[in-house]
């Protein structure tokens, strides 16, 4: 009988650990997301929340059919997040290898490449806003000092630079990221093989191809994967240094579903717009993950 009571107690224990976790996943996760699931059948409007009726998938159809502001939210989206997740793979994985090296002073440039991760998104955005200014802005200044001064101009309220620039801005706090984890994933890779590589002759560049990358190859999906989700949701930098503007060349999905949402009040339509950002994350870590067979080994 205490055998049985011990197995028992031996069984519930882990359950009792972990289960302070499972209530707050459950009340602050899961409950608002059905919640938001709920709403999103619904017309429910701040300005009038007596009025709330369902409306099946009206929501839905009307964001498909006839809401051209979401087509262009969604390219700019996917624009903001490819060119952030390549340039940051790009500089992180040129910085990493930088870094892997020994030289002197090794540390004190590694504090300074991983600083902008520290930086909190406000003080980022403060930053580069006094970076871009048109009146006092360093980047105008530096191009005045130089002899470039018909070049100056209003960084994040043209609607040809606002873009760029708020690209510039997230990458500068993103490479960190991509930096230490590429770092990490370069520091397991066994130094024999590039001994052996170098007794056949091996040079660093099909070194790279052929020992580095595929060692790397689950640090890399693991980066890209996770900055792409963030990217995807990101929108404390934009909407502080344009508020989606101008003329809405940097209103993402997210900020789009902000401004729904909060903003005017629109919490059933928002919603709606809430669950397409939630299956398009979805469906693509799926098939990211899929297609990469991550969790495999390189022998795989």
């Amino acid at each position: 009988m205490n055998n049985i009571y011990s197995k028992n107690a031996k069984n519930i224990f882990p359950w009792l650990l972990i289960m302070p976790t499972l209530v707050f996943l459950g009340m602050f996760c899961f409950f608002p997301m059905i919640r938001g699931f709920g709403y999103a059948v619904t017309n429910y409007d701040r300005g009038n929340p007596k009025a709330t009726e369902f409306v099946g998938m009206a929501n839905f159809v009307k964001i498909f059919t006839d809401d051209k502001v979401f087509v262009k939210t969604l390219i700019t989206s996917i624009k903001w997040v490819f060119s952030q997740v390549t340039l940051q793979l790009f500089f992180g994985m040129i910085f990493a290898l930088i870094l892997n090296q020994k030289f002197r002073g090794r540390g004190l440039v590694r504090t300074f490449c991983f600083a902008p991760w520290a930086v909190s998104g406000v003080l980022t955005t403060m930053l580069w806003v006094l970076i871009f200014n048109e009146h006092i802005g360093l980047l105008n200044n530096v191009l005045k000092a130089i002899g470039m001064g018909s070049m100056t101009k209003a960084w994040v309220q043209n609607v040809q630079t606002a873009f760029p620039s708020v690209v510039i801005a997230e990458l500068w706090r993103g490479i960190p990221f991509f930096t230490i984890t590429l770092l990490g994933g370069l520091q397991t890779v066994p130094l024999e093989l590039y001994e052996s590589a170098k007794v056949d002759g091996g040079n660093a560049w099909k070194n790279f191809w052929l020992i580095t990358i595929p060692y790397m190859k689950e640090s890399i999906v693991f980066a890209t994967l996770m900055r792409t989700i963030w990217e995807f949701r990101s929108v404390d930098l934009i909407i502080t240094m344009t508020d989606g503007g101008p003329v809405r060349r940097t209103l993402t999905l997210p900020i789009y579903m902000y401004k729904t949402s909060i903003e005017n009040g629109q919490y059933g339509y928002g919603a709606a717009l809430t669950v397409i950002l939630f299956l398009i994350l979805s469906v693509y870590v799926v098939i990211y993950l899929k297609a990469n067979n991550f969790g495999k080994g390189v022998n795989e």
